[in-house]
C-alpha cells in the first residue's frame, strides 16, 4: 500500500509520498514515491507512483528515455502544457501495460500503476491530474483541489476540515504531515521516510524538498503536538444533555 497527496493552491503546490513497499507482511522495504523533472526557468514536473512499483519504475525509466532520445518526437522536456504532460505519461503507461499486461494475466496479477502529476510550464499556471491505471486522467480545478492515491481514508479529514484554495503553504505543508501521521498510525503498509516538495507558484524551480525519516525531530514534534491538542479541544467539547 502506499499514500500519496498532491494539493494545489493559490499560493503554490505541495506534493508529499511514502516510501514504504511490501510484498506480503515479512516483505516491507522503501522505494522513493516522488519523481522530479525540473528545468530551472521553464519548468517543474512533479510525478507521485502508486501501485505496482514494477509497473511505476518502468513508466518513469520510457519517460526519461525518451526525454534523452534525440528523435524530435515530444517528451516531457519539450511538451507546451501540463495536459500534453499527462498525456505522454498516460501514453507510456499504456505502452508499459501493452508489453506487460498479457504476463501479468497469466499469473493473475493485473497492471496496476497510477499516478499524480502536478507542476508548472512557463507559460501557463499551475496544474494537477490524477492520472489512473487505464491511462485516463482528471484535472483538479476549484471544487476539487486536491488527489490522494493508495491508503486515502485516514488521511482525508484533516485536508476536507482544513485545506482549501487559499491556505497559505505553510498552514498546507502542516495539514499535508498531519494527514500522513494520521495514515501511519492507522495503517502499517504506510510508513517513512515521507518526502514533502512545497513548489511556490511561477518561481519555475524547486526551492522546497525535504524527507523525513523516523525519529525525525520536526515530524516527532508534530506528531505529539497534534495528539495532544487533539486531545485538549476533545476535553474542551460541550457535554451531552440527556
Amino acid at each position: 500500500m502506499t499514500y500519496c497527496i498532491g494539493v494545489m493552491l493559490e499560493k503554490g503546490m505541495i506534493f508529499a509520498s511514502d516510501s514504504r513497499t511490501n510484498a506480503g507482511v515479512d516483505n516491507f522495504a522503501s522505494f522513493c514515491k516522488m519523481t522530479v523533472f525540473e528545468r530551472p526557468g521553464d519548468r517543474v514536473i512533479v510525478l507521485l507512483s502508486s501501485g505496482n512499483l514494477a509497473g511505476t519504475q518502468a513508466v518513469i525509466g520510457v519517460l526519461n528515455q525518451r526525454c534523452a532520445a534525440d528523435d524530435g518526437a515530444m517528451n516531457l522536456w519539450s511538451a507546451d502544457t501540463m495536459f500534453d504532460v499527462a498525456m505522454l505519461v498516460s501514453d507510456a503507461m499504456r505502452d508499459i501495460e501493452r508489453r506487460d499486461g498479457e504476463y501479468l494475466e497469466e499469473n493473475e496479477v493485473g497492471f496496476n500503476a497510477s499516478f499524480i502529476m502536478g507542476g508548472q510550464i512557463r507559460g501557463e499556471p499551475p496544474r494537477l491530474f490524477r492520472i489512473y491505471a487505464e491511462g485516463n486522467f482528471i484535472e483538479a480545478g476549484v471544487d476539487t483541489p486536491y488527489f490522494q492515491t493508495g491508503e486515502t481514508k485516514y488521511g482525508k479529514p484533516i485536508i476536507e476540515r482544513v485545506m482549501t484554495p487559499l491556505t497559505p503553504l505553510a498552514e498546507a505543508t502542516k495539514c499535508v504531515l498531519v494527514s500522513f501521521d494520521s495514515t501511519m498510525r492507522s495503517n502499517l503498509s504506510v510508513g517513512m521516510p515521507i518526502d514533502l516538495l512545497c513548489y511556490e507558484r511561477d518561481s519555475l524551480e524547486v526551492r522546497k524538498r525535504c524527507r523525513f525519516h523516523e525519529g525525525d525531530p520536526y515530524f516527532t514534534a508534530l506528531s505529539n503536538e497534534w495528539s495532544e491538542g487533539t486531545r485538549q479541544v476533545f476535553r474542551h467539547l460541550p457535554e451531552l444533555r440527556w
